[in-house]
């Protein structure tokens, strides 16, 4: 009896450390810019920034006023960092290569094959200054 609790333990100890599949890896994001800047570049109150994190960020401006930013690398085929791109709405984002769709508001999946959420960073407003960090 005990010999089959040991192994039955090992299996299970062993078969959950697989390494997990499809996920946004980290780097490291350390980007800022003013609000006016952000008022300035914004279209349709996201603005998209080039060589931050896997894919470039985007950072969206809630209708209550809340800043948000995501990876732009999408979350259904993450190893190929294919870059999700806002719609005209400002209010969700596609992903080119897989015809993915996301929820600008909390980086949700609204489409298939769409199933985990945009990887979120933290955003900081201190003063005149929106920072995005990991």
């Amino acid at each position: 009896m005990k010999r089959i609790l040991v192994t039955g333990f090992l299996f299970l100890l062993f078969a959950s450390c697989g390494k997990e599949e499809n996920f946004v890896p980290d780097y490291p994001v350390r980007y800022d810019v003013t609000l006016q800047e952000f008022s300035i570049y914004a279209k349709n109150n996201v603005l998209l920034v080039p060589n931050q994190g896997v894919a470039g960020l985007m950072i969206v401006k809630s209708p209550t006023g809340a800043y948000l930013a995501f990876d732009r690398c999408s979350t259904v085929n993450p190893e190929k960092a294919c870059a999700v791109t806002p719609d005209d709405s400002g209010f969700t984002a596609t992903d080119p290569c897989s015809g993915g769709k996301f929820l600008l508001l909390d980086g949700s999946p609204q489409k298939y094959p769409a199933e985990r959420a945009l990887k979120k960073y933290a955003v900081v407003i201190s003063g005149i200054t929106l920072s995005v960090r990991n």
